[in-house]
């Protein structure tokens, strides 16, 4: 047997579910889903084989040092963590909507560091194949500067307890694929980018609620013609290209269209989206599984069988 290196011990992603609208609502719930342990059943039988799952740390954590996590949110998110591994489903930790380290990374920066640190140490025993993700969607104030100082303090600390476990890291203005190349990558092969992908956002945020504009983007199709094909294979070649000069695997992180889209498009979309990232060497995790660009149907308890299958043929 070959002697396993560093970069043999990849934790290897393939397709993947994001577990939205869940633990990143300002609290469990209040959007209207909850984590059910046979969530992870589905995902594993329908042929996926990791999770992203969001977590909003910041509202479960005290405002001042050292930025205490709730020991119960604690132990709520072991149990799902739990329910993933049990079924052999690899999971990402993402620290997701911490929205005043957007509009205010500065008083934020040393709250951010110390709930990372306590992430860290407290899952540092855990399995190589649970992952932690830095942060989700890097946008606004937090620039790209600012961000390549914080997320390199960010990874020395999580290095302190965790020097071989996956990490993943993506660009400023919302992982945006075009600002991949701002990001500092480190000598590191423990290190995944990401990248989100919605486009073309008038397509895939029609008639989102959350969105003023969204209304009038109502009927906005993707017939899959090849200008629509090109733009987005051009983008992911961009990635590619990219990733290879910094010897780096990537994950597409999100993508989705929401429901209130034409269904026939949004499978067409979804189809060619997770075919073009596995062509171009990519994991990916769909955005997302039970809410409003949910695979799945938690009323009637069963996939949208056309979405899936443009998931996982």
């Amino acid at each position: 047997m070959p002697s396993i290196t560093p970069r043999d011990s990849y934790v290897t992603l393939k397709r993947g579910m994001n577990m939205g609208n869940m633990l990143e609502a300002p609290n469990e719930g209040e959007w209207g889903l909850y984590v059910e342990e046979e969530y992870f059943d589905l995902i594993k039988n329908a042929g996926f084989d990791f999770v992203r799952l969001p977590v909003r740390w910041n509202t479960h954590a005290e405002a001042e040092w050292p930025y205490t996590i709730d020991t119960a949110f604690f132990a709520r998110v072991d149990e799902v963590v739990n329910w993933a591994l049990q079924r052999d489903l690899i999971v990402i930790i993402d620290f997701h909507h911490y929205e005043e380290m957007m509009t205010d990374p500065w008083s934020n920066k040393d709250r951010f560091l110390g709930i990372s640190k306590q992430v860290a140490e407290h899952y540092k025993d855990f399995p190589s194949n649970v992952l932690f993700e830095l942060l989700n969607e890097p946008n606004d104030k937090l620039d790209a500067s600012l961000w390549n100082e914080y997320s390199s303090e960010a990874l020395a600390i999580v290095r302190e307890t965790n020097p071989t476990r996956d990490v993943v890291i993506g660009p400023v203005n919302w992982n945006s694929p075009d600002w991949l190349s701002t990001l500092d990558i480190p000598d590191d092969p423990h290190l995944i980018a990401t990248f989100h992908y919605y486009s073309p956002f008038e397509f895939t945020h029609q008639g989102a609620e959350w969105n003023p504009d969204a209304g009038q983007w109502l009927g906005t199709r993707w017939d899959e013609t090849e200008e629509q094909k090109a733009e987005i294979t051009s983008t992911f070649d961009l990635v590619s290209e990219w990733a290879a000069k910094k010897n780096i695997r990537i994950l597409l992180g999100e993508f989705g269209a929401y429901s209130r889209a034409p269904q026939d498009s949004r499978v067409r979309w979804t189809n060619f989206i997770s075919r073009e990232a596995e062509r171009h060497g990519f994991a990916w995790a769909y955005w997302e599984f039970a809410s409003g660009f949910g695979a799945y149907d938690p009323n009637a308890k069963a996939w949208r069988d056309d979405l899936l299958k443009a998931l996982i043929p």
